[in-house]
């Protein structure tokens, strides 16, 4: 299988250089006019690349259909999904450098020389010696989280449509706004997007098939306190930075993303912000197993007590809201999907891999509402930091597994 490699290099350096940043503040979807400039560029290339049923709904979601090559009247339906924002802790619009045929020699990014990559320090860069790897500049974002993903399905959805000789179902593609957020699969309507199983391409390592994730919370606790002029505060002002503060402070420890790793979850102060009178932190929780995330959602519950007991004058308001769940709890039931993902990589040449994401893809939104959706590598690393990088050669990989991957499901379908 020979895929046009400059072409998708092309694709992925014209993406990364568009902002695409989401807002976690915002109400709309997409939460940033911003995102509307990708999502529209994709769906004329899609359109000119012959895709059929291309359309951009009112929320921002792109979807198209590569229509069936196979004789075979039941093969499943499947959809390949990627989203176009940005972590909103950076800047979007990225200055994509290709660092040809990289020669293992430490990469010093330009506008920021204090950002720099090694083989010592930066997993996973020594095994792309060799490739040719892409960076941003230093001061942004590179992307690849994830228009490393849209570019693959982009790539593969043209080498297909070039190939109609390949055997194949009907697949569905669909490019979504604020993933970063949480909220990337919250609009679509599953009967528009019409697919049996799906794949997001949303993964770091190569050959990485992913199918179990975080289960997620988020948590606001609201402090209400009672204002005076602090030249007359003696037993009348209630300050609801300091509850704020005690709260923080009495988190635990052990039960922090600095002190956790593997299967451990975590409580995560993501924000806070207020006066004397009012405050706020806001929070995310995390687990593998629903037990553990129910068990930090109790300890959150009894620092707010406790804080309430000792200050009965202040106002103290906790809220919990479901976020996504572990896709291993349907997964598991019905391993098809992951299984053809897995021998699909085995024909691009790689060795399958799995591990348990310790964050949420949208296949955790789709999977819990009865799409299930693993996850798929495009070989993204250092994701969320100006040090975000890329393997061209791993992105050809993913390009090469989702073909292949189209035909192990026209292959294994009655």
């Amino acid at each position: 299988m020979t895929i046009d490699t400059p072409d998708l290099l092309d694709r992925f350096l014209r993406y990364v250089q568009i902002d695409t940043r989401s807002d976690p503040h915002a109400t709309t979807t997409p939460s940033t006019p911003v995102q509307w400039a990708l999502l529209r560029l994709l769906a004329d290339e899609l359109r000119m690349l012959g895709a059929q049923d291309v359309v951009v709904t009112e929320f921002g979601y792109v979807l198209a259909t590569l229509p069936a090559t196979s004789r075979k009247a039941a093969v499943p339906r499947i959809a390949w999904c990627a989203h176009v924002d940005t972590a909103p802790n950076l800047p979007s619009a990225a200055r994509p450098i290709v660092h040809r045929a990289y020669d293992g020699r430490p990469i010093v990014l330009p506008d920021d020389p204090s950002q720099r990559l090694s083989v010592e320090t930066t997993p996973h860069l020594r095994e792309a010696i060799g490739h040719d790897v892409i960076t941003a500049s230093g001061t942004t974002l590179l992307g690849a989280d994830d228009k490393a993903g849209v570019a693959a399905v982009m790539a593969a959805a043209r080498h297909l449509l070039r190939h109609p000789e390949i055997p194949h179902g009907t697949i569905r593609l669909c490019f979504n706004p604020d993933e970063e957020i949480g909220a990337g699969m919250h609009r679509l309507d599953l009967a528009q997007l019409a697919a049996d199983f799906a794949y997001t391409l949303d993964g770091e390592l190569p050959g990485e098939i992913d199918f179990e994730t975080f289960s997620a919370d988020g948590a606001v606790v609201e402090f209400h306190g009672i204002a005076s002029h602090p030249g007359w505060a003696k037993g009348v002002m209630v300050n609801a930075l300091r509850l704020a503060g005690r709260f923080l402070a009495a988190l635990p420890r052990d039960w922090s993303p600095e002190h956790t790793a593997d299967r451990d979850g975590f409580i995560h102060p993501i924000e806070c912000n207020g006066s004397a009178e009012t405050a706020t932190v806001r929070m995310i929780l995390r687990d593998f197993e629903l037990a553990g995330l129910s068990a930090k959602r109790a300890a959150v519950e009894a620092i707010v007590a406790e804080l309430r007991a000792a200050e009965p004058r202040a106002r103290i308001e906790l809220t919990f809201k479901e976020q996504y769940r572990n896709m291993r709890y349907w997964l598991e039931k019905d391993m098809r999907p992951v299984e053809f993902a897995q021998e699909a990589v085995r024909r691009a040449g790689l060795v399958p891999r799995s591990q348990a994401i310790r964050g949420g893809t949208d296949g955790s939104n789709l999977t819990a509402r009865g799409l299930p959706t693993p996850n798929i590598f495009v070989g993204m690393h250092e994701v969320h930091s100006q040090r975000e990088w890329v393997s061209l050669q791993d992105m050809t990989k993913a390009v090469e597994t989702l073909v292949h991957l189209a035909q192990v499901w026209e292959e294994r379908s009655q």
